[in-house]
């Protein structure tokens, strides 16, 4: 269930009054409290009421008059900066009230001038309408023209989807890649292709088995004598 708004106005039933003002300025207290409390903040609080003869203060006297005076040493534009009374308060909601006033007049306007507009759409031909001033013709005007900057706008967005849905999508062929004859690598870390010639895939054969010749040996130079007797330890004189 909503909370009734409450009317700011002053109240005249006395005992009315005076339950909202202790209602009331309990909440205030333990607002301030939780304000300093939260953000870390010096804040104090004076209430007045004319039936209770000491005004009421929150935290203490001494907290009170702490405030006050860090308050009285700041420079006067900084005290008046974000003070407000009752006048100047009321002097806001004036302004507030004002703004919210032209705002609801702007868009009864534009809703006026849209429900004339389709009236004459619907008859093919503006309605002669002897209300009708310079001012409601010119807005007229100008919303028929802002429909048809919207319109055409929303035609081109369309017609540019269309365009790059319909286009055909260009397919790139695949590129062969030639296959690699594969080779035999020795532990020497010579490359020998034994598929291209039998001939000295027969040769290696020999040799692996202890039935070649060194003559027919490849001359791999004399520093890698050593490398060679290591793996063709039959191939020695």
């Amino acid at each position: 269930m909503t909370r009734k708004k409450v009317k700011l106005s002053f109240i005249a039933n006395d005992s009315a009054r005076k339950a909202t003002y202790k209602k009331r300025k309990k909440s205030l207290l333990k607002k301030v409290e939780e304000l300093s409390t939260l953000c870390g903040i010096e804040a104090c609080a004076i209430v007045y009421s004319p039936d209770d003869p000491l005004p009421q203060v929150w935290p203490s006297d001494n907290g009170v008059e702490r405030v006050v005076e860090r308050f009285r040493i700041m420079p006067e534009l900084e005290q008046s900066k974000k003070m407000a009374n009752q006048e100047s308060f009321i002097g806001q909601r004036i302004l507030k009230s004002k703004d919210q006033v032209m705002k609801l007049m702007k868009d009864n306007r534009e809703k006026e001038m849209t429900m004339f507009m389709f009236r004459c759409l619907n008859v093919g031909r503006v309605l002669p309408d002897n209300n009708m001033t310079t001012s409601d013709l010119s807005d007229l005007s100008s919303m028929i023209e802002q429909n048809l900057r919207d319109i055409n706008k929303r035609l081109e967005t369309l017609s540019a989807n269309e365009m790059t849905t319909n286009q055909p999508q260009v397919q790139t062929p695949a590129l062969a890649v030639p296959k690699t004859k594969e080779t035999t690598l020795v532990n020497s870390g010579y490359g020998l292709d034994m598929n291209a010639n039998p001939v000295p895939r027969q040769m290696f054969m020999d040799l692996l088995n202890g039935n070649g010749n060194q003559a027919i040996m490849p001359h791999f130079g004399d520093a890698d004598l050593q490398l060679q007797t290591s793996f063709w330890p039959n191939l020695l004189p």
